[in-house]
């Protein structure tokens, strides 16, 4: 049996109710694992949360602001085999740690990651068809419906072979979320980095790993859609410079080609025109964005400069 840390990075009081359930839906997971808190640059919430947990080890984060170096921090603070990773405002199902970690027992694999089901504030919202469930940070049609071998992970349901993935220099903190401005790809980047390490590294997705994931009313419009699109365009763009064109949009293509206009056409059989269009312009300002990302040769620590000139514009 491998040796876990289980890790949770958070930012912001505004979440503290949703971090209370994601610490108490680790209390029953097995197998037995140590719980990693994170706080990234917060002094109250870090007080706070040092008093409310003092079962788990609670931390500040000793890099610079964001989530890849909170996680880092995590990653320095424990020497367990397999790291796991639960984000603040999502909450472990029962059997979701033992299934992320039954994978490891196979040497060769260096991550698994899990599904994540979202939580609305209220109804589903018309301009989030399951095609963009991946615009909130969850499991999206397009994915595995079954155990396979995948390209990347999702952050906030995943775990990771501590050893391999420091060997390569574990999150890369040029890239990720700092705060509330939606940017990332440092998982996908760890990934694939670990392959082009290990060309026989694998990472498998177990979709009944499962997460619930709490959804904010501000990420179910339109306008929120088409501006993660484009911060993900920018991102990918930076990696693919960092990482190699191929490796970085292999699985984008397919889905570009093959699984959004197929939801455009459901969506518009179904009379659902806010649905279609909200595939439409996401794929429009993702292209865009990524267009812009290579024209402007933006490497990974200048897109959150590039997304403040546009907040700012």
């Amino acid at each position: 049996m491998v040796s876990v840390s289980v890790v949770v990075c958070a930012y912001t009081l505004d979440r503290w109710d949703q971090l209370a359930l994601a610490m108490a839906s680790l209390r029953s997971q097995e197998p037995a694992h140590d719980t990693v808190l994170v706080i990234d640059h917060n002094p109250q919430l870090l007080e706070r949360a040092r008093r409310a947990w003092p079962e788990a080890t609670v931390l500040a984060n000793s890099g610079r602001q964001g989530l890849s170096a909170a996680r880092n921090t995590a990653l320095n603070a424990t020497t367990a085999e397999v790291v796991a990773f639960l984000d603040d405002d999502a909450y472990a199902r029962p059997g979701w740690l033992a299934t992320l970690v039954a994978p490891f027992a196979d040497p060769a694999v260096v991550a698994v990651g899990g599904s994540a089901e979202p939580i609305w504030p209220g109804a589903t919202p018309a301009v989030l068809p399951p095609e963009l469930l991946w615009v909130v940070g969850c499991s999206y049609r397009g994915l595995p419906q079954e155990s396979a071998d995948v390209r990347n992970v999702m952050g906030c349901s995943m775990a990771f072979r501590r050893a391999p993935l420091v060997g390569i220099g574990a999150f890369n903190p040029d890239t990720g979320r700092v705060g509330r401005r939606p940017i990332g790809c440092e998982e996908t980047e760890a990934c694939i980095r670990l392959r082009q390490q290990d060309a026989g590294a694998i990472i498998r997705y177990e979709p009944t790993a499962t997460v619930g994931h709490h959804v904010s009313a501000d990420r179910t419009t339109m306008k929120y859609v088409v501006h993660r699109g484009w911060c993900e365009g920018l991102s990918k763009a930076a990696l693919a410079r960092t990482i190699g064109r191929r490796d970085a949009l292999s699985d984008e293509s397919v889905y570009a080609r093959r699984v959004l206009p197929a939801g455009v056409a459901r969506e518009l059989r179904a009379g659902r025109l806010r649905g279609a269009a909200a595939i439409v312009l996401c794929l429009g300002a993702t292209t865009l964005g990524y267009v812009r990302g290579l024209a402007a040769q933006i490497q990974p620590g200048a897109v959150r400069d590039e997304l403040a000139i546009g907040a700012a514009a």
